[in-house]
């Protein structure tokens, strides 16, 4: 079997609802999402869901190859972008043809890639994420009502704006799984983007913890900043969970010497065989691993496999416009199922039928950090949607995101 080329699209993922976190938010809840199919010489395609950027020369890499030589081909794709680096969305790059090779290679063994890699469970613990930092009181309690059907009983919400306001809002959300949990206690976590100092961190994390209990605080700090996450490690009761942005295992190795990472996160565009190595090194070291992301279809099948795997990310309920995927979610857990591969099938035709388009990308979005991130003197919610400020939030509040605090 030879690998003969690739294509590339474009869908989107319809969320019907504002969606994103400290950093801006996209008001009509449409948001692209990239998709690299791979070709073979026997008629078998793989998908892998994740950018083409500078696909061509990493392309290159793995033309003419066995595409059953997965993880040999990861390290031809990482030498191939030796001299500029494999750092951002072109490790994407790297993670969506990886994908797509290992849902090639599980094709052609006639298994499901869980079963391919060795998972004896199909079935991978989930906890409910929202994006949901846009929503009104009754637009949040109505969003995790609907994950609570399905059996989620953790949350993790986006914050980091004004502790006062993330307090309520997880007091609400506690309040629908407790519910739905017949009195069960509900595990929160809150996820602020990289928004805070040091110091803020530490402080802000503190404040919640007067009243909550945490499972973790998710990229409180910048995501490089070892001894900033240790810090804030020490300082409060919560694990420090990150690592959604590191790529490749020589940023994470200086986080783990430090103490710095309490919960270990690979996110699902980075591909298999980077979740794989991540796992192993941080199970070398006792830490538990967390895939993120939506629709993280690869990393599913592979956190079967692992065994440190902890939970999962489960944001929208509903597959990207034109794409169906081989699972379901029942009792808090996905349930992959048993097609060959991925279990991923594309509709292009519907896909290039769909004439819904993302609105432009302006710098207030989630994906463009904001100028005065980490600096904020007061708490102002309505610096991430000024057209949809939170019903009685306040402007300014004494539990600010200061930039008086010292590292």
């Amino acid at each position: 079997m030879r690998i003969t080329g690739y294509r590339t699209l474009t869908t989107v993922q319809e969320w019907g609802r504002p969606v994103g976190d400290a950093n801006g938010v996209f008001s009509d809840g449409v948001v692209p999402v990239s998709i690299v199919i791979v070709e073979t010489d026997e008629g078998i395609s793989g998908v892998g869901l994740g950018p083409h950027v500078e696909i061509e020369r990493i392309f290159a890499a793995i033309d003419g190859e066995d595409p059953r030589a997965v993880t040999t081909l990861y390290d031809r794709m990482l030498r191939h972008t030796f001299k500029a680096g494999h750092a951002g969305p072109v490790f994407g790059t790297i993670g969506a043809l990886d994908t797509a090779l290992w849902d090639i290679k599980a094709q052609a063994a006639g298994e499901p890639l869980w079963r391919l890699l060795g998972g004896r469970d199909r079935r991978v613990p989930a906890y409910a994420s929202g994006l949901d930092i846009g929503l009104t009181d009754d637009e949040l309690v109505a969003t995790y009502e609907v994950y609570a059907r399905y059996g989620l009983r953790a949350a993790k919400l986006k914050g980091g704006l004004d502790i006062e306001r993330d307090r309520h809002r997880l007091c609400l959300v506690g309040d629908v799984l407790t519910e739905a949990g017949h009195g069960l206690r509900p595990g929160l976590m809150l996820d602020v983007n990289e928004a805070w100092t040091r110091k803020q961190a530490v402080r802000h994390v503190y404040e919640l913890e007067r009243t909550l209990d945490l499972i973790w605080i998710e990229e409180p700090v910048r995501r490089w900043d070892a001894e900033g996450l240790a810090a804030v490690g020490r300082g409060v009761r919560a694990s420090v969970a990150t690592g959604e942005n590191l790529t490749g295992l020589e940023q994470y190795r200086p986080l783990i010497a430090a103490g710095a990472v309490d919960i270990v996160q690979m996110a699902a565009v980075w591909g298999v065989t980077h979740f794989l190595r991540a796992s192993a090194l941080a199970h070398a070291h006792d830490l538990p691993v967390s895939p993120i992301g939506n629709s993280p279809v690869g990393l599913l099948h592979a956190a079967t496999s692992v065994p440190n795997h902890l939970t999962s990310e489960l944001q929208d309920l509903a597959p990207p416009v034109g794409v169906s995927i081989d699972l379901h979610v029942e009792d808090g857990a996905f349930v992959l199922g048993d097609s060959p591969g991925l279990g991923v099938r594309v509709d292009e035709d519907q896909i290039r039928a769909t004439t819904r388009h993302p609105e432009a990308q302006t710098s207030e979005g989630p994906h463009v950090r904001p100028e005065r991130a980490g600096r904020r003197l007061l708490a102002g919610v309505d610096v991430i949607a000024p057209a949809r400020r939170f019903p009685g939030a306040p402007l300014h509040s004494h539990n600010d995101v200061s930039s008086t605090a010292r590292h």
